[in-house]
């Protein structure tokens, strides 16, 4: 079986952090993702809002390093979540549970209100670790190195 889901979309709050009882660290958060598809007035969108729970160490990226407005990539699992409501009715929510969440935009974007999505920084949280640029820390560092790498020339291709 497999139930796997990767998301692309902005926050609609600042993530929430919160301790469980033993002190375990969780992030709640809600993606706006936006929806594409053909209508009879041509191509239109939907937005959609999701629910994500982020645990531990990956909470804690979230809850530091991410704002209302940020463009954000999740990767994780969708749950279903049971419970009742004031009334004693039974309801289902669904929510993602993070895996990884990685940064959608870069700093330079949203600080200039650019909604353009880029590739930003390329530092994500993932089981425990901050990691990016090939290097793992117990945080991202202040600047985010480049995606590419300069090449020597010298008329040859470099492959």
């Amino acid at each position: 079986m497999l139930n796997h889901i990767v998301i692309m979309g902005r926050l609609t709050r600042d993530p929430e952090l919160r301790y469980t009882q033993s002190q375990v660290p969780v992030a709640s958060f809600t993606v706006a993702v936006d929806r594409d598809y053909s209508g009879q007035n041509g191509q239109q969108k939907e937005t959609d809002f999701i629910d994500v729970v982020a645990w531990r160490s990956t909470g804690e990226f979230v809850s530091k390093y991410f704002s209302k407005g940020r463009m954000i990539v999740v990767s994780g699992r969708l749950q279903s979540r049971k419970w009742q409501d004031r009334e004693g009715n039974n309801r289902t929510s669904w929510e993602i549970n993070a895996d990884s969440c990685y940064f959608g935009d870069s700093k330079k974007d949203t600080e200039a209100g650019n909604n353009a999505p880029s590739t930003g920084g390329g530092y994500y949280a993932q089981q425990g670790q901050y990691q990016g640029g090939g290097r793992t820390a117990t945080r991202p560092p202040d600047v985010s190195p480049s995606p590419y790498e300069e090449l020597d020339d010298d008329g040859e291709l470099p492959f």
